[in-house]
């Protein structure tokens, strides 16, 4: 394989001069350039891009912080994220963080060391005040998931007009009782789809019922079953349900059909994020809808942006409600 000095030697000029032309420095005149570019097709050289990356104090690296690598509501952001970073040559590492602080220290650790540029951050259990201090002298964006009142960027949708969008339609389709299974309030989105569910009962005159409002640990198949089976279990049983994922209105779902009830004659379902399973479901999920591909390119272009020391401002996109089977059988 051909080195810098095999292709200065054939352009009959220095090792700088190739340097510079690699580096797309403007100082090279066209025609001296035109023999470097000439001399590099000939002998097929290919640049090392570690060496060009350290000499410029940059990894072209952009790390993706992820709490579960199986939930399939990021694998469109992640999309949306790669498309641009590798249009604007950077590359991405995928960080499934488990909402581990030790594990998420490791990754924090790359940018501090400069073998990474920075972070886009889907972690809705991140460590903030970890992410804060490193965010004061590296690039951090938040994406679906952020913390209220921090300085640091964020693209996300208004999740509290969504879940009020949703509750409205089960409202208006005849529903009184509906349930709530929701996610550990102690991140932001379960809070505000919480806020979002008490609005519409409120401003329909709907009396809350805490024994409709479920809580599970984590996001899955599986809790939004436990979570159905427990709601199957009350005397007077809610008529519809708001989960404020699809993975959990998918195993409510389950747990539906296979106590041999229909949806939605019986109980109507309204899930959270439109994935692709929503619409191979029995019945079909009405949902509402992310852009999640948009959300990951907008990331993308703003943490590229905050590296090149550019002024970021966060992005709140529109959402859509999907009606499907699940609502309108």
């Amino acid at each position: 394989m051909a080195n810098i000095k095999q292709v200065a030697k054939e352009a009959g000029v220095s090792v700088a001069t190739v340097s510079r032309v690699l580096n797309g420095q403007s100082t090279v005149k066209s025609k001296t350039r035109i023999k470097v570019e000439e001399a590099i097709k000939k002998l097929n050289y290919e640049p090392s891009m570690l060496g060009r990356n350290l000499r410029n104090s940059e990894s072209r690296l952009l790390l993706v912080l992820i709490p579960k690598i199986s939930n399939p509501f990021y694998l469109e952001i992640i999309k949306g994220i790669e498309g641009t970073a590798i249009g604007k040559s950077y590359n991405i590492l995928l960080c499934e963080t488990d909402s581990n602080p030790e594990r998420e220290n490791i990754y924090f650790d790359l940018v501090r060391k400069k073998m990474a540029d920075g972070i886009i951050s889907m972690d809705p259990a991140v460590d903030m005040e970890a992410l804060t201090k490193l965010a004061k002298r590296h690039a951090i964006i938040q994406c679906s998931e952020y913390a209220e009142n921090s300085l640091i960027p964020y693209v996300t949708i208004d999740s509290e007009e969504a879940a009020y969008r949703a509750v409205k339609h089960l409202i208006k389709i005849g529903h009184k009782k509906i349930a709530l299974i929701n996610s550990d309030e102690k991140y932001l989105y379960a809070r505000q789809r919480k806020m979002g569910y008490l609005k519409a009962l409120k401003e329909h005159g709907i009396t809350v019922n805490d024994d409709y409002i479920y809580h599970t640990k984590q996001l899955g198949f599986e809790y939004g079953q436990q979570a159905m089976k427990k709601i199957l279990n009350l005397k007077d049983r809610p008529t519809a349900i708001f989960a404020v994922s699809d993975l959990l209105a998918i195993g409510a779902l389950k747990e539906i059909n296979g106590n041999g009830l229909h949806v939605p004659n019986d109980i109507a379902i309204v899930g959270f994020d439109k994935i692709d399973f929503s619409n191979m479901t029995h019945p079909t999920l009405t949902t509402i809808a992310q852009p999640m591909y948009k959300m990951g390119k907008i990331a993308a272009e703003m943490l590229i942006n905050k590296i090149q020391g550019k002024e970021v401002e966060s992005v709140i996109l529109d959402h859509e409600l999907v009606i499907r089977e699940s609502t309108s059988g």
